[in-house]
C-alpha cells in the first residue's frame, strides 16, 4: 500500500513539474521562543535558497512541485530538514523551531567569572581552551603549559634565562608580573613562587583553560591588570577514567604520566602523578645548554566528598620537585669549578580546600582556602641565593543568579612571606606582604539584547620587611562592562576598570640575573603601580553555503600604567640593581584578530596581534624592549574523531627592539603534529619548529668569556627543531 501511495506522489510531482510555488516560515529558538536571524534556509538539490530577516521570517519563492527537502542551517543550532509535498493546501506561515546544538558550544563557565551563564552570554570575554585543544597541545609539552600558552593569539611567552630556561608571559605588551595564574579559582605561583612556573605546571589534568585578557581585577585582586589564566582541572565523573602517556624527544627528553579519576557514592577522587625530564642539550654547538638538564616529580591528588546534595567539599594537594641545571656543557658532564653553570633546584607543596552550600537552585556560599609553600636554591660560581615563600589564600563568597541578574560578593585575605637564606653580609630581601580585601560584582540582563555588569574591590595592602620599613595602601578597584546582541550573529563587548601591583623584587629582569647583586625594596620609597585599561571587541560568526562555518572576533585593547617598577643599574654602586618607580608612564594599545573557518573535517584557525608598547619617562619615549609589535599564527587541523588529526602550524614575530636600542630580526616558525586513534591506544608525532630558527643563528647568545659570561636578552627560540613522540593508553 505504501509503495502505491509514493508512486502516486511522485506522479503528482512529475505532472505539476512547471508550476512554481512559494514558501513562508518563521524561526525561532526552540527553548526561549525568540525569533533568529541569519538562518540559512534553502530547498535542497535547487540554488534555491535564502535567509531569515530580523524578524526571524523567510521566504522562499519558485519552488518546483512534488516532493522537496527544506533545510535550515544555523550556527551554534542543530540543522533541521522538513520534507514537504508543494503545493500546500494552504497559503499559510510556518512555524520552525532550532534546539541549540551541544557541538562546539561554550561551556558553562562558573571559576573565572563565578557566573551561572555561559561565555556567550557574558559580558566579561573569554576565550576557552577546551579540552580537544589541550589534548592535542599536551602531546607537544607534557611537562609545562608553554606551548599551550604561546600559540594563542595575544599571549607571548618569553624566556627570560637561557641558563635556567625559565620562561613568562606577556599579554597585551605587558610583563608577567601583570598576569594573575589561577588553578580552580585558587591564585597560583605569585611573587618568589612565579619563578620557573609556567615550566613546572604540566597540562596533562586539565580539562579547560579560561583566559581573561585586560582588567580583571574585581574577583581577583590588582595583580589581573594584563589579565588572568584560569586553569581548570578534571573532576569525577560518573565513569572512571585511568589514562597514561609516554613521550620522548629528540633532545633526550623523557616524560612518563598518569591520570586516574573515579567516583563511589558520596566519594571521588582524582590523582595525577608525572615524571618530567632531560638531559643538557646544546644544538648550536657554542658550547652552551639551550635546554638545561632537569628532573621533576609532581604529584597531584584530590578527594571530592559530597556530605548532601546541597553541600559538597574538595580537599586537594599539588606537590612536586624539581633538580634543574644549565650553562657551560663542559660542567654539566664534568663538574668544575672554573666553568660556568646555573642550578636550580625547587619544591612546592600547596593545599586547596574549598566547601560548597547551594541554598536552592539560585544562590549558594562557598569557603576557599589554600596554603602553599615554595622554596628554591640558585647557585653559580661563587654565588648562592636561597629562600622559602609561604603563602595563603582565604575567602568567603555568596552567590546568587536568576534569569536577569547575577550577583557575587565576598572578602578575601591573602597572606605572602619570603624569607631569604642569606649567604652574605648584605641586607636581606625578606619581606612581609597581608593584603584584604571586598568585592562585588553584579551582571544585569536588562534587555534581550544587552547585558551590564558593574562590579567594585576595596583592597587595603600591607607590606614589611625586617629593615622595619613599611608601608599600606588602600586601592578602590571598579570595573564596568556591557554586552550588546545585534543578533544571533553579531554582538559587542565593551568594558575597562582599575588595577594596581605592589611593589616586588620578583620580577623578569631580576630573574634573568638570578636576583644577583639585586638591592632589597624600602617599601616607604617605592610605590604600588596603578593601572587604567578598557576592551573593545566584535564577534561575527555564520555559515556559508551551508557547509562552511565562519566566527571572526576582533579585539582592540588599552592599558595604561602610571609610574610602574624599573630596574636600574644603581649609580652608588658597582654592580648593584635596584628597583623605582619611574617619573611617567607606561601605555600598551593594539588590536587582536581572530578568525576561525571550519568546512567538514577541516578546521582554520588565524590570529594576527598587533601591540604598540610605549614607555614614556622623564619626557622622553621609548618602545618597551622585547615586544614584537606584529605577531601571525595559524593551524590547520583535520580531524576525524576517534581516527585521525593532523596539525600544520605557522607562526610569525616582527622584529623587537632590546634594551641597548639594538633591532632585532623577524621570524618564522613552523610545526607539524600527527595523532592516530587505534581503540584505546593513541600514538603521536610532533615536529616543532622544523625549519630550525633559533637565536643562535642570527648572532652570539653571550658577551665576554665562556667562564663568566654576560647573557644576550632572549628574543626568539634557543632549542631549535625538536620532534617528539610518544602513546596515549586511555583504559
Amino acid at each position: 500500500m505504501s509503495k502505491i501511495l509514493w508512486l502516486f506522489i511522485a506522479m503528482l510531482s512529475l505532472a505539476g513539474v512547471q508550476a512554481q510555488h512559494s514558501y513562508k516560515a518563521l524561526i525561532k529558538d526552540k527553548n526561549t521562543n525568540e525569533p533568529l536571524t541569519g538562518v540559512t534556509v534553502r530547498v535542497d538539490g535547487t540554488t534555491i535558497g535564502s535567509a531569515s530577516n530580523e524578524k526571524g521570517l523567510v521566504h522562499l519563492n519558485n519552488i518546483p512541485s512534488g516532493i522537496q527537502i527544506v533545510i535550515f542551517n544555523y550556527i551554534g543550532y542543530e540543522p533541521l530538514a522538513d520534507t514537504l509535498l508543494f503545493p500546500f493546501q494552504e497559503d499559510s506561515t510556518h512555524n520552525i523551531y532550532l534546539t541549540e546544538s551541544t557541538e562546539d558550544l561554550e561551556e558553562v563557565i562558573v571559576t573565572s567569572t563565578r557566573s551561572s551563564r555561559s561565555i556567550n552570554d557574558l559580558p566579561t570575554r573569554i576565550e576557552a581552551v577546551t579540552a580537544e585543544e589541550l589534548d592535542e597541545k599536551a602531546t607537544m609539552k607534557p611537562g609545562e603549559i608553554r606551548m599551550l600558552l604561546s600559540e594563542s593569539t595575544g599571549i607571548q611567552t618569553q624566556q627570560t634565562s637561557a641558563a635556567s630556561g625559565n620562561q613568562t608571559i606577556r599579554i597585551q605588551g605587558l610583563d608577567g608580573r601583570y598576569t594573575q595564574l589561577l588553578k580552580d579559582g585558587f591564585p597560583l605561583y605569585s611573587g618568589f613562587a612565579a619563578g620557573l612556573s609556567i615550566m613546572q605546571i604540566p597540562p596533562l589534568d586539565l580539562k579547560q583553560v579560561e583566559v581573561i585578557k585586560g582588567s580583571a581585577s574585581t574577583l581577583y585582586g590588582g595583580g589581573a591588570i594584563a589579565g588572568l589564566i584560569n586553569m581548570i582541572s578534571k573532576t569525577p565523573g560518573e565513569k572512571p577514567e585511568l589514562s597514561f602517556m609516554v613521550n620522548g624527544t629528540s633532545a633526550r627528553g623523557l616524560d612518563v604520566s598518569g591520570f586516574y579519576s573515579g567516583k563511589k557514592n558520596k566519594i571521588g577522587v582524582t590523582a595525577f602523578g608525572a615524571y618530567n625530564g632531560s638531559t643538557a642539550y646544546d644544538p648550536s654547538g657554542n658550547g652552551f645548554s639551550a635546554i638545561p638538564q632537569y628532573g621533576r616529580v609532581t604529584f597531584n591528588p584530590k578527594v571530592f566528598y559530597e556530605f548532601s546534595p546541597k553541600t559538597k567539599l574538595m580537599f586537594g594537594v599539588n606537590a612536586s620537585h624539581e633538580n634543574r641545571l644549565g650553562g657551560d656543557m663542559r660542567y654539566i658532564n664534568s663538574p668544575k669549578d672554573s666553568l660556568f653553570f646555573e642550578r636550580n633546584v625547587s619544591r612546592r607543596v600547596s593545599t586547596q580546600l574549598s566547601v560548597d552550600h547551594n541554598f536552592g537552585k539560585c544562590s549558594h556560599i562557598n569557603f576557599k582556602n589554600s596554603v602553599s609553600y615554595f622554596g628554591r636554591d640558585i647557585s653559580k660560581p661563587v654565588y648562592l641565593f636561597s629562600g622559602n615563600q609561604l603563602a595563603s589564600f582565604n575567602e568567603l563568597s555568596y552567590a546568587n543568579h536568576d534569569e536577569k541578574f547575577d550577583w557575587v560578593a565576598g572578602v578575601n585575605l591573602w597572606t605572602d612571606q619570603f624569607t631569604e637564606n642569606k649567604q652574605g653580609n648584605y641586607t636581606s630581601r625578606s619581606y612581609n606582604s597581608i593584603t584584604t580585601g571586598v568585592f562585588a560584582q553584579n551582571t544585569w540582563k536588562l534587555a534581550p539584547v544587552f547585558t551590564l555588569e558593574t562590579g567594585m574591590r576595596v583592597d587595603y595592602a600591607m607590606l614589611s620587611n625586617p629593615e622595619g620599613h613599611s608601608k599600606g595602601e588602600v586601592f578602590y578597584l571598579p570595573r564596568l562592562s556591557g554586552l550588546f546582541k545585534f543578533s544571533k550573529s553579531l554582538s559587542a563587548r565593551l568594558g575597562g576598570g582599575f588595577g594596581y601591583k605592589s611593589p616586588s623584587i620578583f620580577t623578569e629582569a631580576a630573574e634573568s640575573r638570578a636576583f644577583q647583586n639585586v638591592h632589597y625594596l624600602n617599601f616607604e620609597k617605592v610605590n604600588a603601580e596603578r593601572s587604567y585599561g578598557g576592551n573593545l571587541d566584535f564577534n561575527y560568526k555564520t555559515v556559508i553555503a551551508d557547509e562552511v562555518t565562519l566566527s571572526i572576533n576582533q579585539l582592540f585593547f588599552y592599558t595604561l600604567l602610571n609610574n610602574p617598577l624599573i630596574f636600574n643599574k644603581d649609580s652608588l654602586g658597582a654592580n648593584i640593581y635596584t628597583f623605582e618607580n619611574a617619573n611617567g608612564h607606561l601605555e600598551t594599545k593594539g588590536t587582536e584578530t581572530n578568525a576561525k573557518i571550519g568546512y567538514k573535517d577541516f578546521k582554520l584557525f588565524l590570529g594576527y596581534t598587533f601591540v604598540d608598547a610605549e614607555r614614556h619617562f622623564n619626557g622622553s619615549y621609548s618602545v618597551v624592549p622585547i615586544t614584537a609589535k606584529h605577531r601571525i599564527n595559524s593551524i590547520l587541523m583535520f580531524e576525524r574523531e576517534n581516527n585521525i588529526r593532523i596539525g600544520l602550524e605557522a607562526f610569525y614575530v616582527s622584529s623587537q627592539t632590546l634594551s641597548n636600542g639594538f633591532r632585532t630580526r623577524d621570524y618564522w616558525i613552523f610545526g607539524l603534529s600527527v595523532q592516530k586513534w587505534w581503540g584505546k591506544f593513541i600514538p603521536f608525532i610532533n615536529f616543532e619548529n622544523f625549519t630550525d630558527t633559533r637565536q643562535t643563528r642570527f648572532g652570539n647568545i653571550y658577551t665576554g668569556s665562556a667562564i663568566n659570561p654576560e647573557f644576550m636578552e632572549i628574543y626568539a627560540p634557543l632549542d631549535g627543531f625538536i620532534f617528539n613522540g610518544g602513546l596515549k593508553i586511555s583504559l
